[in-house]
């Protein structure tokens, strides 16, 4: 074996370095445990006057909790707001799930048996604000946009500083006027004049209620007139700006009922404008296709739960062939008896929309059923502080407007449409030509009655269903068809977009009661003008 070379000199300047080194090795060790422990400590005595009477301390404990930078400040806070936080023995406890970690040192201890520390509604608005400047922070974007919005309804003046920060790194484009309104809100009640005014015209540029009350609570205890002429013009700009989303509020309304309308009444245009049938039983089609699509649901939640977002897809060929179905039925059991008898026709038809509604309590119940939304059509698409279209409502726009394509598809390119069209126009001459009239009237009524089972699907996802619910829509339904002109598509469709428009302007007018009795006077006075409807129907002969 080699002996070492190295001089005997150097092995106890070696072991003295090693025995130098441990402690730092040591310290370095302990730090680094320290600081990846997920244990933080917060004094009790910030958490004390929590638990006392005087409102004051508390709001100042609390501020003093969310400027600690103390990981645990956030996990206190929330905890405060759901009453998970104990005072027990002058030691602060949060209670997370079925553990309890003591505050003051991290430590676990047993589960509170004490109730817990109470907040008023006042502590947890102050709480929630608290806790949003605490997420601007986050990681989450959706939890960050959250937090400026908070912010920008209830911004407390010692959270300026943060605010200012987060709106100086901010790279989401939706945060940063959410966190303008908030530096806005603190510094309209900053001594400086010219900061207040700044603030001001910048508050004016948005179209939210509350920053209207905002202003207008200011305006009478502003002394600067400077300010005071800022905060008139802004509160003009604001309220020229939510006058013209109440308007496009009341189209965007009035387009999604004109759609329901129109869904109503297409079905009711073929029949009525094919054979002149007036099918008071219409209406409880509708309501054959709200039941489909409610078994339908129903189905999807036994037998395809992970599927249940789609059940609303799956109802509309059930709906349209349920409904058709029944409407072939009832074409060819009563009304191919009464062709020429409008009034039999009448009176039958309306006999059987009360089996039909009978038959739903029967088989139902006489109490709505639920139905539920999808996922994907929940919410709605925020197009300002005061204007929100529903997203169901703008996938029954599209829905109606898919279905009117198709069905004007049906009309136009096919055998069906050019025999539907050529009874339409001329029954007789049809049936010289060889068209069999008995066929097509079924087909035809068929078809209308699927028609109005998907105007049924769409009914049901925001409207009651229940046995009573078609009969809501069937005088609607025949005054879009008068108005539009018999068998006129262009006609309906204008029709059922301009009543639900006018409609709802009407509404915010007058009220609900005299809006429809308005809309009916100007269709009896039209009709006397233009009995053809809208749209003159071409042809030698209607009947």
């Amino acid at each position: 074996m080699q002996a070492s070379t190295a001089p005997c000199g150097d092995r106890p300047m070696r072991a003295w370095r090693f025995m130098l080194g441990l402690p730092t090795l040591a310290l370095l060790a302990l730090v680094a445990a320290l600081w990846a422990s997920p244990v933080r400590a917060l004094p009790t005595a910030l958490i004390e006057p929590l638990a006392g009477d005087d409102p004051e301390a508390r709001s100042e404990a609390l501020a003093r909790i969310a400027g600690s930078g103390d990981p645990l400040a956030a996990r206190v806070l929330e905890a405060l707001g759901d009453e998970r936080l104990f005072l027990m023995n002058g030691v602060a406890v949060l209670l997370e799930g079925d553990s309890a970690l003591r505050l003051d040192d991290g430590s676990k201890v047993a589960r509170p048996t004490a109730d817990s520390i109470m907040v008023n509604n006042r502590l947890r608005g102050e709480i929630e604000t608290l806790l949003a400047g605490l997420r601007l922070t986050s990681g989450d974007p959706e939890l960050r946009l959250q937090a400026a919005r908070t912010l920008a309804e209830s911004a407390q003046p010692a959270q300026r500083e943060a605010i200012a920060a987060a709106l100086d790194r901010a790279d989401d484009p939706r945060l940063r006027p959410w966190l303008q309104l908030a530096l806005s809100r603190i510094d309209l009640a900053d001594p400086d004049p010219d900061r207040r005014i700044r603030a001001i015209r910048a508050l004016g540029a948005s179209d939210d209620p509350q920053v209207k009350g905002l202003l207008t609570e200011r305006l009478a205890d502003e002394p600067d007139a400077g300010a005071k002429a800022a905060i008139e013009t802004s509160l003009a700009a604001i309220a020229s700006r939510m006058a013209r989303s109440e308007w496009a509020g009341r189209v965007l309304t009035g387009i999604s009922l004109g759609s329901v309308l129109l869904l109503a009444a297409l079905g009711l245009a073929i029949t009525y404008g094919v054979m002149g049938v007036i099918n008071m039983a219409h209406g409880e089609l509708l309501m054959v296709g709200a039941y489909a699509t409610w078994l339908t649901q129903a189905a999807f939640r036994a037998w395809l739960p992970a599927w249940i977002d789609w059940y609303v897809v799956a109802a509309v060929p059930v709906a349209f062939l349920l409904a058709g179905c029944v409407g072939m039925v009832i074409e060819r059991s009563v009304i191919r008896f009464l062709y020429g008898r409008p009034l039999e026709t009448l009176l039958a038809t309306f006999g059987v929309s009360l089996l039909l509604a009978q038959g739903a309590r029967t088989l139902f119940g006489a109490q709505n059923v639920e139905l539920a939304n999808p996922s994907w059509m929940s919410g709605g698409l925020e197009l300002s502080a005061t204007l929100v279209l529903p997203w169901n409502r703008i996938v029954i726009v599209l829905f109606a407007a898919g279905v009117l394509a198709l069905v004007a598809m049906l009309l136009v390119s096919t055998r069906l449409g050019l025999h539907v069209r050529a009874v339409t126009q001329n029954r007789r001459m049809a049936s010289c030509l060889g068209v069999s009239t008995g066929r097509t009237d079924a087909l035809a009524f068929g078809l209308g009655s699927g028609i109005a089972g998907l105007g049924g699907v769409a009914l049901s996802q925001f409207s009651n269903v229940g046995p009573d619910m078609g009969q809501a829509y069937i005088v609607d339904s025949f005054m879009v068809v008068v108005l539009g002109g018999v068998g006129q598509l262009a006609g309906t469709v204008i029709a059922a977009l301009g009543l639900g428009i006018a409609s709802k302007f009407l509404e915010g007018w007058t009220g609900a009661v005299i809006a429809k009795i308005l809309v009916l006077v100007f269709i009896i006075v039209f009709i006397q003008r233009r009995p053809q409807g809208l749209f003159a129907l071409k042809g030698r002969q209607v009947d």
